[in-house]
This record gives C-alpha cells, sequence and structure tokens, in this order.
C-alpha cells in the first residue's frame, strides 16, 4: 500500500454545470491549482468542442493536466491516477490547495478507489478484432462474448463496439474475462476500505435539481461552439490525415458529430441536433456516476446563488480540517 495522499479537493459535475467558473474562484480564495479531470481536454488543438478554459482563466490559475496528449495519443484512467498523484503531492509540497476539477467520473473513480491489475491495451490484438468485425459485425462479436464471458455480454448492447472490442481483447490477452477483474476488483476495494484515500479530499458536487436547466445550457453552449468556429476546428483535425473516427479523441462528445457531418455520413442539418442530443446524454451519465458516490457534498447547480454556497460549504470544510 501506497502512502496517504495530502488532503485534496474535488469539483465534479455534469458538463456545462458551471465548474470552470466555480474552480477558478475557489482557486483565487484559497491559493489553488487545478488538475483537471477531463479525458478530452488532455489533447491539444480540441479547444472549441471541450469548452477548455479560455487562455486568460488558464493563466490566471496554474492548471494541469491539459494539453498534454496529441489527438492521435491514448491517454488512461491508469496514467491520469499516477499523473494526478503525483501533482497533488508536488502541488501541496508548494503550500497550495490541489483542486481537482472536472466531468470525467471513471477518474475521479479510479483515484478514490484504485484501479485493478487488467491487461493493458494491445494494438495488434485490437487491430486483429476490428477486422474481424469488419468482416462479421459487431452483434456476432457480442456473441462471441457471450460464450467467454456472459457476465459482461449480459449488461453490453449488441452494437456497443467500444466496450465489446475491449472485453474481447481483455480475454484474449490474458484468458480471464473482464468479469473476473471486475471482481476482484471489488475485492480489493472491500478489503481496502480505501486506506489509502480516507479523508484525504472532499468531493463537491454541482448538479442541477431541475434537468431542464441544464439542456438549456447545453444548447447554448453548443450553439456558441458552433458560431466558435467548432467546425472549422474539426476540419483542421480531419486535414491532418493520421485521424480517424473511431480514436478515442475523436469519439469525444461533439467532434464525432461534426466529424460524421463533414465527411457526409451524417446530414448537416442535423449535426446541431444530434450533437446536443449526445451532450445531454453525456450529463446524464456524468449525474449517474455522481450519484454512486455518497461522499460528495451536493450543490445545486441551478439555484441563484450556487456558486456562493460552493464557496461557503468549501470554505466549512477547510475551516474544519485547520480547527483545533
Amino acid at each position: 500500500m501506497s502512502a496517504a495522499l495530502p488532503f485534496y479537493l474535488c469539483l465534479a459535475g455534469p458538463t456545462a454545470a458551471g465548474k470552470t467558473a466555480a474552480a477558478l474562484a475557489i482557486a483565487a480564495e484559497h491559493d489553488a491549482e487545478i488538475i483537471s479531470v477531463d479525458s478530452a481536454l488532455v489533447y491539444r488543438g480540441m479547444d472549441i468542442g471541450t469548452a477548455k478554459p479560455e487562455a486568460h482563466e488558464l493563466a490566471a490559475v496554474p492548471h494541469h493536466l491539459i494539453n498534454i496528449r496529441d489527438p492521435l495519443e491514448a491517454y488512461s484512467a491508469a496514467e491520469f491516477v499516477k499523473d494526478a498523484k503525483a501533482l497533488i503531492t508536488a502541488i501541496h509540497a508548494r503550500g497550495k490547495l490541489p483542486l481537482l476539477v472536472g466531468g470525467t467520473m471513471l477518474y475521479f473513480k479510479a483515484l478514490f478507489d484504485g484501479l485493478d491489475d487488467m491487461p493493458a491495451a494491445s494494438p495488434d490484438v485490437r487491430a486483429a478484432l476490428e477486422a474481424e468485425a469488419a468482416a462479421i459485425g459487431w452483434p456476432a462479436m457480442h456473441a462471441q462474448l457471450t460464450a467467454v464471458d456472459p457476465v459482461t455480454a449480459a449488461r453490453l448492447a449488441p452494437a456497443d463496439s467500444q466496450r465489446i472490442q475491449r472485453a474481447l481483447e481483455v480475454y484474449r490477452v490474458s484468458g480471464r474475462p473482464l468479469s473476473y477483474f471486475h471482481a476482484q476488483q471489488d475485492a480489493i476495494k472491500k478489503e481496502a476500505a480505501r486506506v489509502e484515500n480516507t479523508g484525504a479530499s472532499a468531493l463537491f458536487s454541482l448538479e442541477p435539481q431541475d434537468r431542464a436547466w441544464l439542456h438549456g445550457r447545453i444548447a447554448q453552449r453548443f450553439d456558441l461552439m458552433l458560431q466558435g468556429g467548432f467546425l472549422d476546428e474539426v476540419k483542421t483535425l480531419m486535414a491532418r490525415g493520421d485521424l480517424y473516427p473511431d480514436l478515442p479523441s475523436m469519439r469525444c462528445v461533439g467532434y464525432r458529430q461534426a466529424w460524421e457531418a463533414l465527411a457526409g455520413t451524417s446530414p448537416m442539418a442535423e449535426l446541431r441536433d444530434k450533437g446536443i442530443f449526445a451532450t445531454r446524454q453525456l450529463a446524464k451519465r456524468q449525474i449517474t456516476w455522481l450519484r454512486s458516490m455518497p461522499q460528495r457534498h451536493l450543490i445545486a447547480a441551478d439555484q441563484p446563488e450556487a456558486q456562493s454556497a460552493l464557496l461557503e460549504a468549501v470554505r466549512s470544510t477547510l475551516n474544519h480540517r485547520t480547527a483545533p
């Protein structure tokens, strides 16, 4: 078991809930450095479609784990945990507050609960699976998964290519089903009882009470992205010639829909509706993840004084920690 981490603060929430502005306010008041918890913000050249903080916002407060990967490269939860732990320790050593901010709930969960010993990705096995799927289709690949890992197959749709591929990859690389590794991880969490991170963090969550409020902000933000040159950004990425739609970077919400529209595989007239719908679905998944984290301090993002309420809750938590 590695040494316990220094105290750190977390701010999570669904997309478009107001995390960036809230994080900057917290950082300004408590001399914090921000660690991004976002699987899209890691990519360079993907600024508009990811709603990346503006240059003046990045300059106002030190930010980490933004623009650290080319869109051709992958970035895993395991890499995030390793990087985040090193940053938390370094920021604390500088006498500042580590503030983790974002909406990639898998990253938060991996940091809180630890990672299992699941096999690393194998490009060769993955390529073979893609070729096989191209020949027989993903429903047939799902049937193969049912034969070797019925537990995982039962929770996946026959067209869920990304997760079916990963489950089959794990089996072919290790000879063990994905469900085996998930069961191992559950056992590890129960035995460890989160020893490493117990009491080491506080999680605040900006969540709307009225889903329609969030839907309105999502639509408004997507419209602003389109007006701000989002399609030109995706055209630039496509023009590189080495990127393709199934890369993790290009599967980011908005980018997939824009790529399909620009490539002519989906009507351009449907881009706005499809992009907004996909973003709503992302927000719904994020909220579901958050509800599985009972330790979170919930702040109603749609209340008029949400930021003030958050700042007061943060003050209370930090004062409680320093009280004699």
